[in-house]
C-alpha cells in the first residue's frame, strides 16, 4: 500500500519527503511501531503522540501525520493535518478497504437505551436473514464471535478493522452504539452511515473529563446528523430541535406524539408473575401490536427504535413481533426467573439519574415491595453515592447497600457514604458488605409480589479490588441461591 492512498480523502500539507511511497501498517500507538509504519500523532487525555516522534523515526516509520512540525530525519515523509484524530479515522477507513461502503451501516445516538435498541435490531434483522454485526458498550459481534468492549464506541481503528472483519464474516449490516465522546473524538469520522437514530437526552457526561456544558453534549450527539443519509428520531424529546439543528440527511420521527410517523398508543404494563413487561399497539406507517418481556415505558421507546429501523429493511410483521417477544439484553433490565412468586432484575443503573429511572419504572407495576441492591464504585466522584442513596430509600421500600467495584477504596468506607445518602430519606436500609451475601438476603427475605432490583454492575463480569479484577457475576450469583431454594417457590 501506498502512503499516498491513506491520505486520498484528507486535507493535507506535505512538510518533508513524499506521501507517494510504500508503507506497512498504519498505527496511532508508538509501541506498534515498525520498519515502513505510517504513524499518526495523536494528542490523548494521557500522552501526546507527537512527543515521539523521533522515536517512531528511529524505529523506521515511513511517515507521520502530525498537527504541527516535529524533528525529524529528513528521509521520514511528514504530513500535516488540523486534527490527526479526524486524520486517523479517514487513513483507517482507505486503509481497511472503506469496508463501511460494504455494509448497511446504523448508528444510535442518545443517553439512554443505545444498547437495548442495538441488541433488538440486530434480533429483528438476524431473524430477517440479515448477518449484522454489533458495536456497543457490553461487547463487539463479529459473525459469530462476541469481544468484550473497552469503550462503547471505540476508537477509529478499531472501527474499521472490526468492520473489514464483518465483511469478511459475511455481514449485511452493522449496528453500533455512537457515544458523544466518539462523536467528539472523531472515532465515527469517514463513516457516512445510512441510518443515524437519536433515542433521548438527559444531562449526563458532563465535567472536566467529558464534555464542559450541557450545549456542547447536545453539539456532539447533534454531528450524527451531518454524518448519516437517513435519520431516526424520538419526537417527544425536548432537545429535538437542538439535535436536528444542522442536520443533513432525511427525517422520520417515532414516539407518542401524534405528529410522530411511528406512534406507540394504549400502553399496558405486563406482570407475569416472576416476569414483568409492556404491551401496546403501533400506528402509523405500521400498524401492529408489540409485547415486551421488558419493563418499563423506556422499552416501549426503545422497540420503537428498532421498529422504526427494519421497516426499513421490510422485515414482516410477525419477525418484528417474534423476536421483540423474546428479546433479553444482559444487564439491562434482564429479568432472572428465580420464582413466580417474585420478580427479580439485573440493570446497570450506576448513577442517580438512572437509578431514579429504573426505580420509579417498577413502581409502576405496584409490587408489594420494591427491593433494591446496590454499591458505588471507588475512586469516583463521592457525590454519585450520596445522591444514589437518596434515590434508593426515597423510591424503594428497603435499600440492601452493598460493595460494587472499591478499587483502591475501602468497601467500608464507600457504605458509609452511600448510608449518609440513604438517611436523608425514609426507606427501610440494611448494609451487607458481601456482595454475594447481599443477593442472598434479598432473595432469601423475599416476600411474594416483590420486585428486586440488583443494580450497579449490570453486564460485568468482576469486581475491581486494588487494581485486580475478580469474577464475580450478579446472574451467578443469583443462580447459586437458587439452587438453594431458601426462598418462596
Amino acid at each position: 500500500m501506498n502512503v499516498s492512498d491513506l491520505l486520498q480523502k484528507l486535507d493535507y500539507e506535505c512538510l518533508q519527503g513524499t506521501p507517494d511511497r510504500e508503507m506497512t501498517t498504519l498505527v496511532y500507538d508508538s509501541r506498534k511501531i515498525e520498519e515502513g509504519s505510517v504513524f499518526v500523532c495523536i494528542k490523548g487525555a494521557v500522552s501526546d503522540g507527537h512527543v515521539y516522534a523521533a522515536q517512531a523515526a528511529e524505529k523506521g516509520a515511513a511517515a507521520l501525520i502530525v498537527e504541527h512540525p516535529v524533528d525529524v530525519p529528513g528521509d521520514v515523509t511528514v504530513i500535516r493535518v488540523d486534527d490527526t484524530r479526524l486524520a486517523l479515522a479517514e487513513a483507517s477507513a482507505a486503509y481497511f478497504g472503506y469496508p463501511a461502503e460494504e455494509m448497511t451501516t446504523i448508528g444510535i445516538t442518545g443517553t439512554k437505551g443505545k444498547t437495548t435498541a442495538t441488541y433488538m435490531v440486530r434480533s429483528i434483522l438476524e431473524h430477517s436473514g440479515y448477518s449484522t454485526g454489533l458495536i456497543g458498550t457490553i461487547e463487539m459481534i463479529i459473525g459469530d464471535e462476541a469481544i468484550p468492549a473497552a469503550n462503547t464506541t471505540p476508537e477509529s481503528y478499531v472501527i474499521q478493522e472490526a468492520f473489514r472483519r464483518m465483511v469478511d464474516a459475511g455481514c449485511k449490516c452493522v449496528v453500533m452504539e455512537v457515544s458523544s465522546q466518539g462523536l467528539m473524538l472523531h472515532r465515527v469520522g469517514g463513516i457516512m452511515f445510512d441510518y443515524g437514530i437519536f433515542t433521548n437526552l438527559e444531562p449526563d457526561h458532563i465535567g472536566p473529563n467529558e464534555h464542559k456544558d450541557l450545549d456542547d453534549y447536545i453539539r456532539c450527539k447533534s454531528m450524527l446528523f451531518s454524518q448519516c443519509r437517513y435519520g431516526i428520531f424520538n419526537a417527544d424529546d425536548s432537545h429535538l430541535n437542538q439535535i436536528l439543528a444542522g442536520h443533513t440527511c432525511e427525517v422520520e420521527t417515532y414516539g407518542f406524539s401524534p405528529q410522530a410517523d411511528l406512534r406507540a398508543e394504549d400502553v399496558r404494563l405486563i406482570d407475569k408473575g416472576g416476569a414483568l413487561g409492556v404491551a401496546y399497539h403501533l400506528t402509523g406507517e405500521l400498524d401492529m401490536d408489540v409485547e415486551i418481556d421488558i419493563p418499563g415505558l423506556f422499552s416501549v421507546y426503545n422497540s420503537l427504535t428498532a421498529i422504526a429501523i427494519c421497516h426499513h429493511f421490510g422485515v414482516d410483521k410477525e419477525t418484528i413481533r417474534d423476536s421483540l417477544s423474546k428479546i433479553q439484553v444482559k444487564g439491562r433490565v434482564e429479568i432472572l426467573p428465580v420464582s413466580s412468586k417474585f420478580s427479580l432484575m439485573v440493570d446497570y443503573a450506576h448513577n442517580a439519574m438512572s437509578l431514579e429511572s429504573l426505580l420509579t419504572t417498577l413502581r409502576e407495576y405496584n409490587p408489594k415491595r420494591l427491593v433494591c441492591v446496590f454499591g458505588c464504585g471507588g475512586n469516583r466522584a463521592r457525590d454519585r453515592r450520596f445522591q444514589m442513596g437518596e434515590v434508593s430509600s426515597r423510591l424503594a421500600d428497603l435499600t440492601i447497600v452493598t460493595s460494587d467495584n472499591p478499587r483502591d477504596e475501602e468497601p467500608s468506607a464507600i457504605v458509609d457514604d452511600i448510608l449518609t445518602g440513604v438517611k436523608k430519606a425514609d426507606g427501610a436500609y440494611i448494609s451487607i458488605l458481601d456482595r454475594a451475601e447481599a443477593i442472598r438476603y434479598a432473595i432469601e427475605n423475599a416476600k411474594e409480589g416483590d420486585v428486586i432490583v440488583l443494580a450497579g454492575k449490570g453486564h460485568e463480569d468482576y469486581q475491581e479490588i486494588r487494581g485486580k479484577k475478580y469474577h464475580m457475576d450478579d446472574r451467578e450469583l443469583v443462580a447459586d441461591v437458587a439452587k438453594d431454594g431458601n426462598f418462596i417457590c
